[in-house]
């Protein structure tokens, strides 16, 4: 008896212990990021995996929790993500990395049709892109943050100054319009230095647009439309700065920051670029790289109004003095010709808004001012201009019924631009006094979206110019949209293209190097026809994700003005074409999302760009256009290392080979060759207010040879010497095709308050 009494008290002792141990919990923390951005991701759920127990992570991501010692798992899960399932181990303390779904955000684009649309929606293929993906690669200005997208291609059009502009599917810079918030404010003359200026602190993305947008924005967009839009304030931090620095010496702050004056909220940006280390790594006496000192602000005010009716006004201030030349080279030697250097001055500001008026129905207003000063020396040819551009329009938003949705505006652009070259000097010789070119280009425009039979979509526009000088400009266009199901579209577009050409102002080539101008004809407007047709395909599976994004585009000019380099080498001869020229090709790109950590994306494009030109006897010669790859494309590898907040970007824009400008018996080839600028960067996220970056530029440290001919003898004084120079070289830095900076170290650092 008094054995099975012993016994029945060790059971319930028995039964006890093992009741308390299964009651017993541990305290276990964590804290929830994304897995891509390394950002907080606030209020996730946690839950004990097969039980209602669990919590959520608060606004900074972090979470406490009990969890019962019987129970090993837990499910963390967040709008837009994939579920994660993490097994506890002995550790109290977890960093969890959700892996963003492929699918999870559609972003808002206006730049295809100048109405909000989810992009899925939009008939016009627009491409997105965050500071998040210039962040793998970072540089001072969003003109060299272009080269890891595909199809775009920042190009460099002299050694000497390295000027540059933006081609778009093999078109060269002109054909660009860039746009801030929808305004056309980078204008011909500043086209080239417009995207160096704008404060990446205030950009929230970028929306570009590959192909004809003339029937919607006017001239200066056939090749394309890049359009920065800036932060509103509400989604701005409170503030924050990044500072980077390289090994070639060059340092830039880019510093942005909000506060509210009562119903009026302000945001402030300022970007400051310094480079003052001349080098010649490649020992032909040059600089390699423009030294450049440039400092931009950016003022944008945002109004409360009733009914959240849009009201707002920007300004932005740009001076930069930058300089290439001669080592020895100094001010002193500004515009003179025993020293050879390229200086350039140049201060610009400008205005941009938006005003929504107070009816019922949606009519927007918008205008833009800039007024751009340039004080410049190409060794001892002066470039001094002015130009004045304003802007302003007002459409009319309106649905009517469920199908369509009516857009209908009006918009006047109104350029003042004077210089010291035969582009505004007066016919009368008599009279000295310049004739500056004053062109007001007044316009209408009307565009249709159509949807019907649920997964189609019919755009149709039409645009009214009239120019002074050219009179009627006609652009109409048509685009079609097909979306099958979720995971597919089609889009089509037709339309037509034109371009009022104001050579100096957007030909660099025409100022710089030695050789003289010649203007054969008084130059017509270019006009184009255009198509292109867009694919998008969303691949799923379990643990991944593929998405493609592939277009064939053709572009048909019956007229178009070409700087012809190779007639002879002492000119540089502008005419009219007598023929046509083709932009065709073919751009894909492609996205991988993996449940692990890891994106991977890539894309190439090829086009063939080329004018056929009449010979002078009847006959046709086909030339192919300079700085055109054929072939060319990108590729963008993260992954990131959750429990150390530690993320690698792998980065590479490739091109294959581009006709470049040579000389006849030039001994340097006519193509270039295949290359690859490659860049890697680790990024440390210490906590969520700062993150360090550094990295590797250029890995393979490409550079081209010979990117300037005759350095020694910049002025051609001693071009005639038969002896030193037999066959009669002249000097020309126009062959280029990559950056001559080589391998270079980068470091940075981030804060953020929000």
């Amino acid at each position: 008896m008094k054995g099975m009494l012993y016994r029945v008290v060790a059971l319930i002792v028995f039964v006890f212990i093992s009741f308390c141990s299964k009651a017993q919990v541990r305290d276990i923390e964590g804290y929830v990021f994304d897995s891509q951005s390394i950002e907080p991701i606030g209020f996730a759920s946690i839950v004990v995996s097969g039980t209602t127990t669990g919590t959520q992570t608060d606004e900074k991501g972090k979470f406490a929790l009990q969890l019962p010692n019987d129970r090993k798992e837990l499910v963390i899960s967040s709008v837009g993500y994939s579920d994660y399932k993490l097994n506890v181990t002995s550790k109290n303390k977890y960093n969890i990395a959700l892996v963003p779904k492929a699918d999870r955000m559609d972003e808002v684009v206006v730049t295809g049709t100048m109405r909000e649309l989810r992009r899925m929606d939009s008939p016009i293929p627009v491409e997105v892109f965050t500071p998040k993906y210039f962040k793998k690669n970072p540089t001072p200005n969003l003109f060299d943050a272009l080269d890891i997208v595909n199809g775009i291609r920042p190009q460099v059009n002299c050694n000497v100054c390295n000027t540059g502009d933006i081609h778009i599917n093999g078109m060269e810079g002109p054909y660009t319009m860039i746009l801030i918030d929808g305004m056309p404010i980078v204008s011909g003359l500043a086209t080239v230095y417009g995207l160096s200026g704008i404060p990446n602190s205030i950009v929230e993305r970028l929306e570009v647009v590959k192909g004809p947008a003339s029937s919607l924005y006017g001239s200066e967009a056939m090749g394309g439309v890049i359009n920065v839009i800036t932060k509103k304030t509400e989604r701005a931090p409170l503030f924050s700065v990044d500072i980077m620095g390289t090994t070639w010496q060059e340092y830039n702050a880019d510093l942005s920051g909000k506060f509210d004056l009562g119903k009026v909220s302000n945001l402030v940006g300022v970007n400051y670029f310094n480079y003052n280390a001349p080098f010649d790594k490649n020992n032909d006496g040059f600089t390699d790289l423009t030294l450049q000192n440039r400092i931009s602000v950016f003022d944008k005010l945002s109004f409360e109004r009733k009914d959240n009716r849009v009201a707002s006004i920007a300004g932005r201030y740009v001076y930069e003095d930058r300089w290439g030349g001669q080592m020895n080279w100094n001010k002193e030697w500004r515009g003179t010709d025993s020293i050879y250097g390229e200086s350039i001055y140049t201060k610009r500001w400008e205005v941009i808004g938006m005003y929504q008026l107070p009816f019922k129905e949606k009519i927007m207003t918008q205008f833009s001012y800039n007024w751009h000063h340039q004080n410049s020396y190409y060794g001892n040819t002066p470039y001094m201009a002015n130009q004045q551009v304003a802007f302003g329009q007002a459409y009319w938003d309106k649905p009517i019924g469920d199908k369509h949705n009516l857009l209908l505006g009006s918009s006047l652009r109104y350029t003042y631009y004077d210089d010291n070259t035969p582009g505004t000097a007066n016919a009368d010789t008599s009279n000295p006094q310049n004739q500056p070119a004053v062109t007001p280009l007044p316009g209408v425009y009307v565009q249709d979206e159509w949807s019907f039979l649920k997964k189609h979509k019919l755009l149709l526009g039409y645009r009214y110019d009239y120019d002074k000088n050219h009179g009627h400009i006609h652009s109409p266009r048509l685009a079609y949209k097909w979306s099958p199901n979720r995971k597919s579209t089609i889009r089509a577009s037709f339309g037509t293209g034109y371009r009022v050409v104001n050579l100096f102002t957007e030909d660099h080539a025409a100022l710089t190097g030695a050789r003289n101008v010649i203007i054969a004809n008084a130059l017509k407007p270019e006009r184009s026809y255009n198509s292109n047709l867009n694919f998008v395909r969303k691949i799923y599976a379990d643990g991944w994700y593929v998405g493609i994004d592939a277009t064939a585009f053709y572009s048909y000019f019956t007229n178009k003005i070409v700087g012809d380099f190779d007639s002879n080498p002492n000119e540089i001869i502008y005419d009219n074409l007598n023929g046509h020229a083709v932009s065709q090709g073919v751009s894909v790109n492609t996205d991988f999302t993996f449940s692990v950590p890891f994106k991977f994306s890539a894309g190439f494009t090829y086009m063939d760009v080329y004018l056929n030109e009449g010979d002078g006897t009847g006959q046709l010669v086909r030339t192919q256009q300079l700085y055109a790859p054929k072939w060319s494309g990108n590729f963008i590898a993260s992954y990131t290392f959750t429990k150390q907040l530690l993320t690698v970007d792998l980065t590479a824009k490739w091109n294959g080979p581009m006709r470049l400008p040579v000389l006849p018996n030039d001994y340097r080839p006519e193509y270039s060759p295949f290359y690859t600028i490659a860049n890697i960067q680790l990024t440390k996220k210490i906590n969520k207010k700062v993150e360090v970056y550094g990295g590797v530029k250029n890995l393979f440290n490409f550079i081209p040879a010979d990117p300037i001919i005759r350095p020694n003898d910049p002025f051609d004084k001693n071009v005639d010497d038969p002896v030193s120079n037999p066959n009669g070289y002249t000097f020309d830095p126009s062959y280029n095709y990559a950056s001559l900076q080589g391998l270079r170290g980068f470091f940075g650092a981030r804060f953020t308050i929000d």
